[in-house]
């Protein structure tokens, strides 16, 4: 099973929150890792993006077939998150990969506690993936990190 967080791009600062959209550096930055993922993703995938516009603009660069999740908003926690791609056991087991696009902390934080057992502040930079996967190893399953990047990383 795979999981990818994506954060996304970089946005304006204004009010309200949730209608903040990306800077034109914010959509290079999505169209960018957008076009990495589609060389890369399996035929069968799905998007859930925080209902945030930044987020959904960020998901747009990939596909424009993705689900809206209220639990991905910026104010949610790790526990919304889990609740809301249930991996590995949900979406994952019939999709085969599940793109989350969120915000920071929260994905540096449900990075965190799926690499490492521990909830802790990791950051995941503008507009960059980390792309996660389960494996059985000695009869126990593991989480990997497969790819950690950023947009300026990919040419």
């Amino acid at each position: 099973m795979n999981l990818i967080l994506w954060r996304h791009a970089e946005a304006e600062d204004m009010a309200p929150d949730l209608k903040r959209q990306l800077t034109l550096r914010g959509r290079k930055q999505a169209t960018r890792m957008g076009h990495w993922l589609k060389q890369r993703l399996p035929e069968r995938y799905q998007i859930v993006s925080s209902p945030a516009t930044r987020t959904r603009q960020t998901a747009d660069a990939l596909s424009d077939c993705y689900e809206i999740d209220d639990l991905l908003a910026p104010h949610c926690d790790v526990a919304d998150y889990i609740a809301a791609c249930d991996w590995p056991s949900g979406p994952a087991q019939s999709f085969g990969t599940v793109v989350i696009v969120g915000h920071q902390p929260i994905l540096g934080r449900f990075a965190s506690l799926l690499l490492s057992g521990t909830e802790t502040n990791w950051t995941i930079k503008k507009g960059a993936i980390w792309w996660l996967s389960t494996r059985e190893r000695e009869g126990n399953e593991q989480v990997i990190l497969k790819a950690a990047l950023t947009p300026e990383m990919i040419e």
